[in-house]
């Protein structure tokens, strides 16, 4: 035995290797795999399949008011308090967007009205009847051609607006005209966050640019990824505790101090060169109680990160790119193939799996991705890929209608007032 042990390690010393990953013989192993067509690369494709578990297990709800806040411009915030009968009541229309499989743009929502934009990036004002009050574009003729998307927040009675075709500027929430327009030297990809006097957002060079609101001037900005990527999915950010963080195209999670800057704490969750590789990394938006950050991605993991120091609380296997919902001391969120998944928030434990497409036939199923999701007071409703809202049973996680909004995806449903949104091509949907 003592022989057998003393020639393995002059076998490593003659070879001059080590078990570290990158010595020789690792790197001759991975050469030979990488040969062989039969051999899958790690994180190629989505892998993790849920099953239901505990699904007996019902929920007290009396415990999980939701929040009366209207959604919050610092955070993501999914808990709102509708007791609607998810009846429709009416449409606010505009012309039809391009790429609307892809609209991950939401409304400005007003206690009189709705603000939204068409497919020239004309910026529309709605009343509550479901009337223009003010219709503006600030684009010139070739910049129309080029089907500008906004994104858009609200700030001191003035809107500000970020585009697809590098463009920021501010215009007047009475009347639409504008204040100022300022050009970047990419194109945006994120929500807009506002704070004080400044404003945050994250172009498609992983850059955070922190911008004045009185007149758009950059404070400062800070580049995390040396690449430029054009993505469908929107890099996400959240305001916390006099701190932007937020996520790039590789997955890094960054917080940078308010004022200056400054990089606080960096995660990486992810390694470049695989990123590189599977070309379809999506992570999901980043919400917060305050203490913990919480994301998940479509590469099997399901985040708890510390505020203050961004140290890992947790780690789940879970397959989601759709933004998590914090209410009480529990986690709600979905997986990829449309189980819906209930996580106890301080340590992670999963309580229950119920599957939500279970009323899909096994080959339709597959080509059904979620889209998003929100809870109101008892129900959860999800909407999805081909046009449909799922309404389950938020205690017993079991679906309870599943209703046609439109032919083709539609966005994320968003509660305002009691009354439930949902964006398809052409209008966005109002239910009560």
């Amino acid at each position: 035995m003592n022989r057998l042990l003393a020639l393995f390690i002059a076998f490593f010393l003659l070879n001059n290797c080590s078990f570290n990953e990158n010595s020789r013989i690792w790197k001759e192993k991975d050469k030979d795999l990488s040969k062989k067509e039969n051999v899958k690369k790690i994180f190629a494709e989505e892998e993790v399949k849920a099953s239901e578990f505990n699904q007996e297990v019902k929920l007290n709800l009396s415990g999980l008011r939701t929040s009366k806040k209207i959604i919050d411009n610092t955070n993501n915030y999914g808990a709102q308090i509708y007791d609607g009968v998810f009846k429709k009541i009416g449409s606010f229309k505009f012309s039809k967007l391009d790429e609307i499989n892809n609209l991950n743009y939401k409304p400005i929502f007003l206690s009189d009205g709705i603000i939204f934009f068409d497919k020239k990036g004309t910026i529309i004002r709605y009343d509550n009847n479901k009337k223009v009050l003010w219709k503006k574009n600030h684009y010139t003729k070739s910049e129309k051609k080029l089907r500008p998307k906004l994104n858009f927040t609200i700030k001191e009675n003035n809107i500000f607006v970020t585009d697809s075709i590098a463009k920021y500027y501010s215009v007047s929430l009475d009347t639409g005209e504008l204040n100022w327009s300022k050009n970047n030297t990419y194109p945006f990809n994120s929500d807009i966050k506002s704070y004080k006097n400044k404003i945050f957002v994250v172009d498609y060079k992983n850059t955070l640019r922190c911008y004045k609101i009185e007149d758009g001037s950059e404070c400062w900005n800070l580049q995390t990824e040396d690449s430029f990527t054009i993505s469908n999915a929107k890099y996400s950010l959240i305001i916390i505790d006099e701190m932007v963080v937020f996520s790039n195209s590789i997955g890094d999670i960054t917080a940078v101090d308010i004022e200056t800057g400054l990089i606080t704490w960096q995660l990486p969750t992810q390694s470049s060169s695989i990123i590189n590789e599977t070309y379809n990394f999506k992570i999901s938006k980043l919400v917060s109680d305050g203490k913990s950050i919480f994301f998940s991605n479509n590469k099997n993991e399901f985040y708890s990160v510390d505020v203050k120091t961004g140290v890992v609380n947790w780690i789940n296997n879970l397959n989601s790119n759709i933004t998590p919902i914090i209410t009480g001391n529990l986690i709600f969120t979905i997986s990829n193939d449309g189980y819906l998944y209930v996580i106890e928030k301080n340590k992670g434990n999963i309580l229950r799996i119920t599957d939500l497409f279970n009323n899909y036939k096994t080959k339709k199923r597959k080509d059904i991705q979620p889209v998003g999701f929100v809870i109101g007071n008892t129900n959860l409703y999800l909407t999805n890929s081909d046009g449909k809202i799922i309404i389950a049973d938020l205690s017993e996680g079991k679906v309870l209608n599943i209703e046609k909004v439109s032919g083709d995806i539609v966005s994320e449903p968003f509660i305002f007032n009691n009354n439930l949104y949902v964006v398809r091509n052409g209008s966005i949907v109002q239910y009560n």
